[in-house]
């Protein structure tokens, strides 16, 4: 970025609108709105792509709205939120899912199945406080919440690692689709009993 940004909440779902002024999203059905605001990538993560991949990866190349330099972005936990600059705080809601346009984008086979065994995410974030923020803002954690659902404990347990299932539900500030489909897959692994009758 090069000068200051302003970052607001775009409201629902629909038009393709996210929380950084001048970007939007194109598959306005599976993102934007303001769940998925705003998204971080770890440059730490970026550099280890960079090493497997045998290519350079320049900061926003994944989509990333924001790429932050000594934060451990997928350790994030669930609701907490992030100051940024002076003004704009953030709330972390979710996880990146890999899609066929992310593999397109970087021309990768296999691209889905690889990010997701990885497990390196990103976090999504709802706009808490609106504002200006510019390259080279500090970020400070200012809340976090007392549960133990990460960014990275939250993308395995929808993704390749059912058992963590469970654990979900502590995570309040995750969306609402996702919190519905948490619920359904669990009801789906309940064990029902029948009474007997004597």
């Amino acid at each position: 970025m090069d000068g200051a940004v302003m970052v607001t909440a775009p409201g629902p779902r629909g038009d393709g609108a996210v929380g950084l002024a001048g970007d939007r999203v194109y598959d306005v059905r599976h993102h934007g709105g303001s769940d998925q605001a705003v998204y971080a990538y770890a440059r730490e993560d970026l550099d280890a792509w960079e090493a497997e991949l045998g290519r350079p990866l320049r900061n926003g190349v994944f989509g990333e709205n924001l790429t932050t330099s000594g934060l451990m972005v997928n350790e994030a936990v669930i609701g907490e939120h992030w100051r940024v600059g002076q003004d704009v705080v953030l709330e972390v809601s979710g996880f990146r899912v890999p899609c066929g346009t992310f593999q397109g984008w970087l021309e990768q086979t296999g691209w889905i199945k690889r990010f997701t065994e990885a497990a390196r995410p990103g976090a999504y974030f709802r706009v808490i406080a609106e504002g200006r923020i510019r390259a080279g803002d500090a970020v400070e954690i200012v809340h976090r919440p007392d549960h133990e659902v990460t960014v990275a404990l939250a993308f395995r347990a929808l993704t390749r690692e059912p058992d963590l299932l469970p654990r979900l539900p502590a995570a309040e500030a995750l969306p609402q689709d996702i919190k519905e489909m948490v619920r359904r897959r669990l009801d789906k692994t309940k064990t029902h009993i029948p009474q007997r009758h004597r």
